[in-house]
């Protein structure tokens, strides 16, 4: 019987019996170190991104959505694979304490998601291994946290001495969605869906390429001055929770809502206590790590996306 060598890159090569391969085809999306991802796994998580996020997928939102899922599932791989090698391990029972907890704060009844997934055509295996890589990276992230040391008294200090200066300076809570440009085709209406649905924090999750995806798009309060002069424009023309349209700057574009303005001539300020100053600077560093740590795997993995 006949075998092919497919050589996939430098880095793998698959012996696949022809036959074999004739009758039960898999379809390869991504290679990611070696491991593959297949269009199931894609379709699989599409379906679950429309599951829970609802986002409606028409002709102009398939594309973008494709291009988000097939990335994070390409992350989600990098960052299972560094938690294996730091000898992380995430258990059956995480999930099932992990699922309890979706169901919980989703509001479905305990054990109802599965019949859930079912009807929205998505395998409870995938919906699990996405938990597996959110709890593997989690635990990592803590573990690198631990090297960087705890917030220190001296910090805390300096930033509640900041946060006193900045109480007469004019400023802005802004949220943003940035798209790079190779998967702006459709931002139009992305930007219309924006200005039709509340759901801003939650198409920043879902779609954003910026860090600050993780918390919504929630860039929380900048002062006046310190953004580029292109943006600053746009939101001084904006009202409180008014939605800009693309903005395009450097490699991407910006798509900005005003959450609110402030006024020290008109507002009363709130100085933070000691506490949420330290949650805020643990959660600072832990993004930065995140960040940068992402983007290290991203660079040192072997990662071929087919078409």
């Amino acid at each position: 019987m006949k075998k092919i060598l497919y050589c996939l890159g430098l880095t793998l090569c698959l012996i696949v019996n022809t036959k074999a391969h004739a009758q039960n085809s898999v379809k390869i999306a991504a290679i990611v170190n070696g491991e593959i991802i297949s269009n199931q796994d894609i379709q699989n998580r599409i379906n679950s991104f429309l599951m829970t996020s609802q986002i409606p997928l028409n002709a102009q939102t398939k594309e973008m959505i494709a291009q988000k899922v097939l990335h994070g599932a390409i992350d989600e791989k990098i960052k299972l694979q560094a938690a294996e090698k730091e000898g992380i391990k995430i258990d059956d029972k995480d999930v099932k304490l992990a699922i309890k907890n979706f169901e919980k704060n989703n509001k479905i009844p305990e054990g109802e998601l599965k019949n859930i997934l079912k009807q929205a055509n998505v395998s409870q295996k995938s919906f699990e291994e996405q938990m597996k890589a959110d709890l593997a990276w989690i635990r990592l992230l803590k573990n690198k946290l631990r090297y960087e040391g705890n917030i220190t008294q001296s910090e805390i200090e300096k930033a509640l001495a900041d946060a006193k200066k900045d109480l007469n300076t004019p400023k802005y809570n802004i949220s943003e969605i940035f798209i790079k440009k190779e998967k702006a085709k459709d931002i139009q209406y992305l930007v219309d869906n924006l200005k039709k649905d509340p759901r801003f924090e939650l198409y920043a999750m879902k779609f954003s390429d910026s860090p600050s995806a993780a918390k919504g798009g929630n860039l929380g309060w900048i002062n006046q001055g310190q953004l580029p002069d292109k943006l600053e424009e746009v939101i001084y023309g904006l009202k409180n929770g008014e939605i800009s349209d693309a903005i395009p700057m450097n490699d991407g574009f910006y798509i900005i809502r005003l959450n609110q303005k402030f006024d020290p001539k008109k507002d009363k300020p709130t100085l933070p206590n000691t506490e949420e100053i330290k949650n805020y600077l643990t959660n600072q560093k832990m993004e930065r790590l995140a960040q940068k740590y992402l983007q290290d795997l991203r660079v040192n993995s072997v990662i071929e996306i087919r078409n």
